[in-house]
């Protein structure tokens, strides 16, 4: 299964497309693509706003190129999220292990990297609308459903890789 049917699989069965990544393989290797590009297509989203911002800039006489604006986003998105996101990952692996789940460090990273890859679509709209809207009801509309959609996603990857083994008598 290709990488975007899988990601819109994804939408309607979550927990069935996390249990066939894990029982094809997916490893550290895996994870840390999903979140590679995941961070990179959040980068490339924000750029839309960012040209909105230089554009109306200048159109009040300031020159500020989109580069000065996109290189700090770009550090921030690419370089220093992924680091964020695996302790976000750590915490809500040990979370789980509170409430009694039995998966593995790894499987706490897959899912909440498959969620992210999983989001970027609508994050790529978010950033258009970003663009090309501003900010507005449409942009706080937007955020909401990208929230909403990647807490439904990683709450699902989550209860499919670190649910309890079933004891059968």
């Amino acid at each position: 299964m290709s990488t975007v049917s899988a990601i819109l699989r994804s939408y309607r069965a979550p927990r069935e497309v996390m249990r066939t990544h894990r029982a094809s393989g997916a490893d550290e290797a895996t994870g840390l693509t999903w979140l590679f590009i995941a961070c990179i297509l959040f980068f490339m989203a924000r750029l839309p706003e960012l040209s909105r911002q230089s554009h109306f800039a200048g159109l009040e006489g300031e020159e500020i190129p989109v580069a000065s604006l996109a290189l700090p986003v770009f550090y921030g998105t690419v370089l220093l999220a992924p680091m964020m996101f695996l302790l976000v990952a750590a915490a809500s692996h040990l979370l789980v292990k509170v409430l009694g789940g039995q998966g593995r460090w790894l499987d706490a990273r897959l899912a909440l990297f498959w969620a992210l890859l999983c989001v970027t679509p609508v994050v790529l709209l978010q950033g258009l609308i970003a663009g090309f809207v501003g900010p507005g009801t449409e942009l706080t509309m937007a955020a909401g459903l990208v929230f909403v959609i990647f807490v439904y996603l990683w709450i699902n990857n989550l209860i499919a890789l670190q649910k309890p083994a079933q004891v059968t008598p």
